[in-house]
C-alpha cells in the first residue's frame, strides 16, 4: 500500500463544515480505543496518542513540547501524524503534525460551540493569543461571519499580533463576552465563577494536565458541564478533576460527551451557563485525520 504523504498545503482544501461533519460521523462509530503515554524531562514532555475505531482505522500521534525552543528559534511543539488502515493494520498516510493538530483542536470546540452557544452571540472573547487562539478565529469566523472579537493575554505584545482589539481588564472583559475561549496554559484559574454572566458559554481548551486548569471551581459550579469525550478528561485534566476532588462537582456533573445523543449536548435556555472542555484525545485526531486524508484522495 502506498503511504500518502500530506503536508500544510493541503489545509487549502478543507472546510470547518467538512470536518464538523467528519467529527459527528465518528462519533456515530463504535467508541474508540485510546490510551496516552506522558513522559517528563524536567519542563519537556513527549506526549504519545493513539487511537483505533472500529471501521475508520488507526492512529498514532506523537509530540514533544519543548518550552525552551523559542529561544533556540525553533517550535515548541514537534511531532508526527501516523494514519493506518483497520483492516490490515498498514501505514496509509504521514500527515503535517502541525495541521492536524490545529484543525482537530479548533474543530472540538467549535462543534460543542455549535451545539451550545446562543445563536445570537456576537460578543467573542479569546483568552491566550496563540496559535490556537488563531485557529479559534478561523473557525469560529465560520459559524458566526458577524462575530466581533477581543482578545486578552498575559503578554500585551502577543495580544495585538493578532489584530484585533485587546482587553487591558480580564473581569470587564468576561463580563460583556457572549462566548469566552480559553487557550493558555495556565496552571492556576484565571476566570472566576462570579465573573459569568447569564447565557455565556465558554469553549476552555488549555489545560491538559492534571496540574493545569483555566476556571475556578465557583465558575464549573455554575455551568452546565459538557466534555468532548469523558474517558480523556474526567480522570486526567485539572479542569475536571479538581473541582470534583473539592466538591464543587461531581462527576454526574459531567451531563454529555460527543458519543452521546445530541439532544443531551445540548443548550436547554437562553440563560443558563455552558462549559465545554477541549481534551483533545487521540480519537479526534483520527477523525481529523482520516477526514484529511480523505479530502487529498479525493
Amino acid at each position: 500500500m502506498t503511504v500518502l504523504w500530506i503536508g500544510p498545503e493541503a489545509e487549502a482544501r478543507l472546510t470547518w463544515a467538512g470536518l464538523l461533519a467528519a467529527l459527528e460521523a465518528g462519533h456515530r462509530r463504535p467508541r474508540a480505543e485510546i490510551a496516552d503515554l506522558l513522559l517528563y524531562r524536567g519542563d519537556d514532555r513527549l506526549l504519545d496518542r493513539a487511537a483505533w475505531i472500529e471501521g475508520l482505522g488507526a492512529l498514532v500521534k506523537v509530540a514533544t513540547i519543548v518550552p525552551g525552543n523559542p529561544g533556540r528559534g525553533k517550535p515548541t511543539v514537534n511531532g508526527s501524524v501516523n494514519l493506518f488502515d483497520d483492516v490490515t493494520g498498514e501505514m496509509t498516510a504521514l500527515i503535517d503534525f502541525h495541521l492536524v493538530t490545529k484543525w482537530k483542536t479548533a474543530g472540538d470546540s467549535l462543534l460543542a460551540a455549535r451545539r451550545l452557544a446562543r445563536k445570537d452571540a456576537r460578543r467573542f472573547l479569546l483568552v491566550g493569543a496563540g496559535t490556537v487562539a488563531r485557529a479559534m478565529l478561523e473557525a469560529y469566523r465560520s459559524v458566526w461571519p458577524e462575530a466581533e472579537f477581543t482578545v486578552w493575554s498575559r503578554t500585551r505584545a502577543s495580544a495585538a499580533a493578532l489584530g484585533l482589539p485587546v482587553a487591558e481588564d480580564l473581569e470587564a472583559a468576561v463580563r460583556a463576552a457572549d462566548v469566552i475561549c480559553t487557550a493558555t496554559l495556565a496552571t492556576a484559574p484565571l476566570i472566576r465563577g462570579d465573573w459569568l454572566q447569564p447565557g455565556q458559554h465558554l469553549d476552555l481548551i488549555g489545560a491538559y494536565t492534571p496540574a493545569m486548569r483555566e476556571v475556578d471551581d465557583a465558575a464549573m459550579a455554575r455551568a452546565r458541564i459538557f466534555v468532548d469525550s469523558r474517558a480523556t478528561t474526567v480522570r486526567h485534566i485539572g479542569e475536571i478533576m479538581a473541582p470534583i476532588a473539592s466538591g464543587a462537582i461531581t462527576p454526574a456533573d459531567v451531563l454529555a460527551d460527543f458519543y452521546d445523543d445530541p439532544a443531551r449536548f445540548a443548550r436547554h435556555s437562553a440563560d443558563e451557563i455552558t462549559i465545554a472542555k477541549n481534551g483533545g484525545g487521540a480519537h479526534l485526531d483520527l477523525m481529523t485525520a482520516a477526514y484529511v486524508a480523505g479530502v487529498v484522495r479525493g
